[in-house]
């Protein structure tokens, strides 16, 4: 392989590279939203509780944040390839588990196991990215990257509710084995080698450490990383909250659930565009330091009106679609400047800044699990928590030190 070859200039990120990084890179939101509206269902079933079920999405988030922390230096070591096959193989086997499982106990084992290879995707896709582009060039890319994601929650909910009226909630897993199997052999055949192996990073362990170390004390890696995990948090908050706030308490349809999150996931699609327009005009702090008030300020209002005893529907829809767009704008501006400076590490950082992204999802999700009260409130306390703690973090601790940066790169 040349260094051509490896080396692409950024102009050269062709669409059939971001529809195939985007499909990895999709992999853990299409492995939760098909099988959402199927959440009352498998309770039934296994003739268990909701709590059991959610715990389902749970292990599968546990696996996507353990996962990445191994393929990261594995990708900066062996190369961007190697490690998605090993991923993408696991995913499919873990999906056929799934949909054989005899019992939620294996099922929950099953979804950890789907989550530690399909991770290798979300990994891999990031440091990508990293690989071609710089800052602003991240930050364009990891919105058209959002357009392709971005279909996941709009077509996956319809379809997972379509399967389990026609055959029932195992042929969604059936259906995702089928899909891991393809972006395998897709990878095999038209994915190129990113990584020159004249800078790959050496492989032990104790460097390794010693990387996470260095990454951990990084003020702004782990500033930017923060702030785009809390609104992811926040998201994994009303993933796994929503389906008995708008299934049980609203009485909405298992086969409607699909456009509502469809909706939701549109507006994300369209401010992520939106985004890559804007990059050109405004650099990725400031279209971040914007977007952060409308989640924090919009989420606290319905909250404060929810506990205060108001039940609407179109009120959660409101605050549901707020936040889910203006995730749009602010994980691709987050990640980009988060590995901005990350270089040929780009593969360690995009793991390390995974799992402490999804252990904050997993938090969040954990917390709907316990907190169950019958109401909306604690899946809109979540959410606002979410929202209000990424507004001040990027306030008083991320921005100041980008600023810092900044200056002491212009000296």
């Amino acid at each position: 392989m040349t260094n051509n070859d490896v080396t692409a200039a950024p102009e050269r990120l062709l669409p059939g590279w971001l529809i195939l990084l985007g499909a990895l890179t999709a992999i853990g939101s299409l492995s939760i939203d098909m099988y959402l509206p199927s959440f009352p269902t498998i309770a039934k079933d296994f003739g268990v509780g909701s709590n059991l079920v959610q715990l389902t999405l749970a292990s599968f988030l546990v696996g996507l944040a353990v996962g990445q922390m191994f393929y990261g230096p594995l990708s900066d070591h062996f190369g961007r390839k190697p490690p998605l096959y090993f991923g993408l193989g696991l995913y499919t086997l873990a999906s056929i588990a799934c949909l054989f499982a005899p019992d939620v106990t294996t099922l929950i084992f099953a979804r950890f196991m789907q989550g530690l290879g399909g991770c290798a995707g979300m990994v891999v896709g990031r440091a990508v990215i990293r690989d071609r582009m710089g800052a602003a060039g991240s930050a364009k890319a990891f919105s058209l990257l959002m357009l392709v994601m971005g279909i996941a929650p709009i077509l996956a909910p319809l379809i997972g509710g379509g399967v389990l009226a026609l055959w029932g909630w195992r042929v969604i897993f059936g259906g995702l084995a089928v899909f891991g199997l393809v972006c395998l052999i897709a990878i095999h055949t038209t994915m190129k080698e990113t990584l020159d192996r004249q800078h790959t990073a050496p492989l032990h362990l104790g460097r390794v450490l010693k990387q996470y170390g260095g990454l951990m004390l990084d003020r702004q890696f782990v500033a930017y990383t923060l702030c785009g995990g809390l609104l992811q948090a926040g998201m994994f908050a009303y993933i796994t909250g929503s389906p008995f706030v708008l299934i049980e308490l609203h009485g909405i349809k298992p086969e409607n659930f699909g456009w509502v999150f469809g909706t939701n996931a549109f507006g994300l699609i369209a401010a992520s565009q939106i985004n890559a327009r804007l990059v050109g005009k405004l650099s990725p702090d400031a279209i971040l330091g914007r977007a952060l008030w409308l989640p924090a300020g919009l989420m606290l209002g319905i909250t404060l009106l929810v506990a205060a005893g108001v039940n609407s529907l179109p009120l959660l829809l409101v605050g549901f679609f707020g936040f889910l767009a203006c995730y749009g704008f602010i994980s691709p501006n987050a990640s980009a400047i988060a590995l901005s400076q990350q270089g040929r590490q780009a593969g360690t950082a995009s793991a390390l800044m995974g799992t402490l992204q999804f252990s904050l999802g997993i938090l969040a999700g954990v917390s709907m699990s316990l907190w169950h009260d019958g109401t909306a409130l604690p899946l809109m306390t979540v959410m606002t928590l979410c929202g209000v703690g990424a507004l001040v973090l990027h306030r008083y601790i991320a921005r100041p030190e980008h600023h810092r940066l900044m200056a002491a790169e212009q000296l």
